[in-house]
């Protein structure tokens, strides 16, 4: 066989193995979503794929005390959502400890719970902070699907140097597609603007109108239809907190040595909060020897 015979085949085969080689380095392909699997997601932006939660680490809502008018506001907007009406993205902003991400999940869980027989679950899919730049793809899945979903984010805020706030902007509001209908964006933050105030202070002092500067910055918070701020809880408060855990959770304690011993644990750490009540209970429930269950 001469070699003018043999050069096509050799191209094909070259041909071949290079597309055998680029098959192996491809990404894999994106698996549909499947919102059926569970209530509750996490969104694996490097995969693009939606890992379902068996299980959601959250609190009942009756345990959350100490904000209620936050508590009825978040749960108003989410059942209208879940019911197919308009509803608002939140924000929900302040004190470290209060329960904001537990006031969310608990919010997901007792919508879903009063849900007429027959209606479609809401689903809760969080999204980490680090893939918001993703939040596109992620809405291009959730977009076509009948369930509605709350999409989170946990501590939310940015950095100085930090651009991915805008494809949040663009994604909330406004995009050439927009948000779906069937997806609300919930996050929590310490910060009410989202923003570090160096970086609003830097964009005012380099811009040549800083005051379009500002606003381009402020407007990232205001495309949260409601803002829902956390404070901090008085003595009262967090007491309250602590005798709704323990009568919750038959810790058997002398309501005035429950009341020193939590006074006590607040002191000594030098807060009082929702987070601090939950340490200080599941110390309690270890000295007593009783597991926290249900």
């Amino acid at each position: 066989m001469t070699t003018t015979e043999t050069a096509p085949d050799q191209t094909l085969a070259t041909l071949l193995r290079i597309a055998d080689a680029l098959e192996r380095i491809a990404p894999p392909r994106r698996k549909p979503a499947d919102l059926k699997a569970a209530d509750a997601f996490v969104w694996q932006a490097a995969g693009s794929e939606l890992v379902p939660v068996p299980k959601v680490n959250r609190v009942a809502l009756s345990l959350l005390r100490g904000v209620d008018r936050v508590r009825d506001t978040l749960a108003e907007n989410t059942e209208r959502f879940a019911k197919g009406l308009p509803a608002n993205n939140v924000l929900l902003w302040g004190a470290r400890g209060m329960g904001k991400s537990s006031l969310v999940k608990a919010v997901h869980a007792d919508t879903n719970r009063r849900l007429a027989k027959g209606e479609l679950p809401l689903k809760l899919i969080e999204i980490h902070r680090e893939d918001i730049e993703s939040l596109p793809a992620l809405m291009g899945l959730l977009r076509n699907d009948p369930h509605r979903a709350i999409v989170f984010c946990d501590d939310l805020s940015f950095d100085s140097d930090d651009t991915s706030y805008k494809s949040l902007k663009a994604v909330l509001d406004g995009g050439v597609e927009g948000r779906p209908e069937n997806v609300v964006f919930y996050a929590t933050s310490n910060r009410r603007h989202l923003l570090p105030r160096d970086m609003m202070d830097n964009e005012r002092s380099t811009s040549i109108n800083p005051g379009e500067a500002i606003e381009e910055k402020v407007s990232l918070s205001d495309r949260f239809g409601l803002w829902l701020g956390f404070h901090k809880c008085s003595q009262d408060e967090y007491l309250e907190m602590i005798n709704g855990y323990a009568a919750h959770f038959g810790l058997a304690v002398a309501p005035d040595e429950l009341r020193r011993d939590a006074l006590e644990w607040s002191t000594t750490r030098g807060s009082r909060s929702g987070r601090t009540a939950w340490q200080y209970i599941q110390d309690l429930a270890g000295r007593l020897g009783k597991k926290l269950e249900g």
